[in-house]
């Protein structure tokens, strides 16, 4: 499962980015907004930081100005996954800025319905939103399983693209189920690290060199 890392802080990204851990970088109008920088020099900053693809989403809702918008995003790297909402007009924008040969990324996904008719539409990449469906008491894996289920089924070249991810849980779940991707802010990634057990041992592993005055250096 390839992982891209949620937000626009650069030293974060790079962070991740120099240990190996980010295959892309997602953002959004309220990450954009938390950085306090411009949309444009930001996204392109963390283009020239990472290899794989940027989403930078457009904030227009009708198709002819998404695509306009889309456009000019798609001018800033070659590596720009034009962000749109799962709306009929978001899909009319996915279909012509994909037959122009760009990423496009349709979130805001809910549905496997919407995440077929996405990948129809011709879109990268998928983003069914977890966190919010449980914030409905509703389980936001069961949507990844599902649009899974429908992909394979026939062959969809769409990737899913877990997002609203909020626990170090949420990312293995979503491997297991076979997300293509997935997308978390960087003290997600960085919890996956974390175990109790590690912790214990380690302490124990300290406790005894310490008394057998081990030194390595």
């Amino acid at each position: 499962m390839k992982f891209f890392v949620d937000t626009a802080e650069i030293d974060a990204i790079k962070e991740l980015n120099d240990l190996g851990m980010v295959d892309g970088v997602t953002t959004n109008p309220s990450l954009i907004a938390k950085s306090g920088r411009d949309i444009l020099e930001v996204t392109k900053e963390i283009c020239e930081l990472v290899e794989g693809p940027v989403s930078a989403e457009v904030v227009a809702t009708e198709a002819d100005a998404m695509i306009a918008e889309g456009r000019k995003l798609a001018k800033i790297a070659e590596n720009i996954a034009v962000k749109v909402p799962l709306t009929w007009d978001g899909l009319k924008a996915c279909n012509v800025l994909t037959d122009e040969g760009n990423m496009v990324n349709v979130t805001l996904c809910f549905s496997p319905n919407q995440a077929l008719l996405a990948a129809k539409a011709g879109a990268t990449f998928i983003s069914p939103f977890i966190g919010r469906l449980d914030d409905l008491n509703l389980d936001g894996l069961d949507l990844i399983a599902d649009i899974r289920q429908v992909y394979d089924n026939y062959g969809f070249e769409t990737e899913i693209l877990a997002a609203s991810i909020r626990s170090a849980n949420h990312m293995s779940e979503c491997a297991k189920i076979g997300a293509d991707v997935a997308t978390a802010p960087p003290n997600v990634i960085k919890a996956m690290a974390n175990h109790v057990l590690t912790d214990k041992g380690l302490a124990a592993f300290l406790a005894d060199a310490e008394k057998a005055n081990i030194k390595i250096v």
